[in-house]
């Protein structure tokens, strides 16, 4: 859905400029991603689109359903939103704000994916090696999938690193075409 990106971009952008300037980056998370909760619940999002519901009473029904978590500067995005018929990109804008707090707080998440469980030494050697090449914290999030024969993939951001052994073996078979 680039198109929804793309609708959500500015307003991402505004909001983290906004919260950077406060120091809020991480109260505005937790709002964001509330309302987003909020806008995308499947007995409020077919609310958000219907006509029976004005611009600022679809924009107050969020703002009440998140009550008091919402300070005055998020519950007027909400209704800025409303006003402009984009509260269906809310999760986008959260997500898009995510990225930008991550920069600016030098962090990363990473995806790990290996044929058996992880040890804790095997995390902080993989975490250290992705700080060292990314130059940020790095979150790891690790899952086992056993298709993957043995080895890992690990994903962090666009960086995509297959040391699997299905991997390999697709190498060798690609390689073998040629």
């Amino acid at each position: 859905m680039a198109e929804k990106t793309t609708i959500a971009r500015p307003y991402a952008e505004a909001v983290f400029e906004v919260a950077n300037e406060q120091g809020k980056l991480k109260e505005w998370s937790e709002m964001l991603q509330l309302a987003a909760a909020v806008a995308c619940h499947e007995q409020v999002a077919p609310l958000l689109d219907s006509p029976q519901l004005d611009k600022a009473q679809r924009g107050q029904m969020v703002i009440d359903i998140c009550g008091d978590k919402l300070n005055d500067a998020g519950k007027s995005l909400i209704r800025v939103l409303a006003e402009n018929h984009r509260l269906s990109v809310l999760t986008e804008i959260a997500v898009l704000y995510e990225v930008e707090r991550a920069k600016a707080e030098q962090r990363i998440s990473a995806e790990v994916i290996s044929a058996t469980p992880l040890s804790d030494s095997q995390k902080q050697a993989i975490a250290a090696a992705l700080k060292k090449r990314l130059g940020r914290d790095v979150a790891l999030e690790c899952s086992v999938d056993e298709a993957l024969l043995g080895g890992a993939v690990v994903r962090a951001g666009d960086m995509v690193i297959d040391g699997s052994v299905t991997g390999k073996l697709e190498q060798l078979g690609t390689a073998l075409l040629r």
